[in-house]
Order: structure tokens, then sequence, then C-alpha cells
């Protein structure tokens, strides 16, 4: 005789179940070196190993400021992407998470008011690296993240200067949801993507958005893995 679920475990169960659905499978691999080609996309071909190391041998290190007063709502993102330094082909209807999909997709196709986006995506920092099928997969990714960049001093920018940062094509990129999740407000020195072939292109990209915004290192270990990540270029 099978005995019913407590009212208790039936909601957890039907949760689970829930929660399982919510999650589409990846539909592909990829090498980890094409994964990591996906954090090329946008940099200014300026920006190479070479020249990041450079630039970090001057970076400043500064205590991280207090969090008192942060919030995501200080930086408002995802606004019109062709007003923040995106292309507006093909849709100038794209906000800025949209037309990150767009730049790091595969064969997208969207609604006339860039919406509806469908096609291919590549995570760049998994291992195994993974193509998805779906945008409910995929997080808009702050190389820098906000709560980082306040850390750095960005509590005393004005609005303009934050919405840029918080849209900036350069600062931008598209990444599996669960990595972008355990990532989090992390520094190098706290996070590095599980791809270890994505190293060199992300200490470029972390670097040059640091440079952009005049942002410091917070800690001697910030600056010790951004050396590691970039003696693999």
């Amino acid at each position: 005789m099978k005995r019913a679920l407590a009212p208790a475990a039936l909601a957890l169960a039907l949760l689970c179940v829930s929660a399982a659905s919510a999650t589409a499978d990846p539909v592909g691999t990829v090498t980890g070196q094409t994964a990591a080609k996906q954090l090329r996309k946008g940099l200014p071909y300026t920006w190479t190993g070479t020249t990041a190391k450079a630039y970090l041998t001057f970076m400043k290190i500064k205590p991280a400021a207090s969090m008192a007063g942060y919030s995501r709502d200080l930086f408002p993102h995802w606004r019109d992407a062709d007003t923040w330094g995106w292309p507006e082909a093909p849709n100038d209807a794209c906000d800025t998470r949209n037309a990150a999909l767009y730049r790091y997709g595969r064969n997208v196709q969207m609604s006339s008011t860039c919406t509806k986006l469908t096609g291919t995506w590549i995570d760049p920092y998994g291992s195994p690296s993974q193509i998805f099928d779906s945008t409910s997969d995929m997080d808009g990714d702050h190389m820098v993240p906000l709560a980082a960049a306040w850390r750095k001093g960005a509590g005393a920018w004005d609005v303009t200067k934050r919405t840029q940062f918080a849209n900036d094509p350069l600062n931008v990129v598209i990444a599996w949801d669960r990595m972008n999740s355990s990532k989090g407000d992390s520094d190098p020195s706290q996070w590095k993507p599980q791809n270890k072939a994505a190293w060199c292109l992300y200490g470029v990209r972390w670097i040059a958005v640091s440079k952009k915004y005049g942002l410091p290192l917070n800690s001697q270990a910030e600056k010790d893995a951004l050396k590691t990540m970039l003696a693999t270029c």
C-alpha cells in the first residue's frame, strides 16, 4: 500500500520539479579556447595581455570603501542600448541586455521590438564549456560588478557615470546564469572562471574596465590574482 505524501513533503517535491523544469539543459559543448573567445567580443584590440600587464604595474591599491548606501538601483542598468554605446544594428529598440545577447549569440533572431530572442549562446566561464539555446539560462554579467565598483569609489560618481558603467559594452558580457551567480560581486582574488582558458581575456577585460573608469585595486591579493590570470596570456 502506497502512503500519501504529507502536505509539506508534497510541496517540496513540487518545488523541486518546478525548479528543474525552469532550468534548460545545455545543447552542446565547445572547447575552452572557443568559449574564451567570447570575452574578446567588444574588447578593443589595443587591449592585449601585454597591454594589461603594463597597466597593472601602475594600478594603485586602495582599501575597499564602505558599502553603506549601496543599491543596484543607483546604477540604472539594462537601459536603451545605443544611447550607451552599443551598435544600433540590427535593432535600435534593444536594451543593453538584449543587445548583449545579440552580440554574444549565434544565429540570433528577435522581434521588431528586440524581444523574444532565439539563438544559441556559449558560456565563457564554466568547465566544461557549454552551449545553451534559451535566454533564460543566460545573464548579463558586469565584468567588474556594480558592488565591486562601489567598493572602488563609484559611490562618489554621479548618476550619468554610474549608468554608463552599468550599460557599457566593455563591461557587459553574457554568461550562464549559474556562473554569474557564483561570481556575485567578487573580484579576481575571490573568483575566477572555471574555464582556465578564459583567464587571460578575463584579466585583460577587468583591467581595461578599471582603466576606463579610473578604478583602483582593493588589495594586493587582487593584484596577485590578476598577475596569475595574465600569466596565461
